[in-house]
């Protein structure tokens, strides 16, 4: 998923990954050169669902602007959910 507007420097990362734990989703999410967030969410449909939902709102000072999501086949890649750097 790739998420845009106001989403960098407003605490989008860390928010991410403390749903995504909660909800018991894996995977990981970053902060892209263009401004952007990517993010990539693997686990129970219901769950990731719920982070996919998350993110369209963002915390309370992001302004989402767009939200695009590519499905793909799951393939039980990652353990846990991790904010990634550079």
């Amino acid at each position: 998923m790739w998420v845009s507007g106001r989403v960098q420097g407003v605490y989008f990362r860390d928010a991410t990954r403390e749903s995504a734990e909660r909800f018991g989703v894996a995977g990981w999410v970053r902060n892209l050169p263009d401004g952007r967030v990517e993010a990539v969410f693997e686990g129970d449909p219901g769950a990731v669902d719920r982070i996919v939902e998350f993110c369209r709102r963002g915390p309370r000072s992001a302004r989402i602007e767009r939200v695009v999501v590519e499905e793909e086949d799951f393939r039980e890649e990652f353990r846990g959910f991790e904010v990634r750097y550079g």
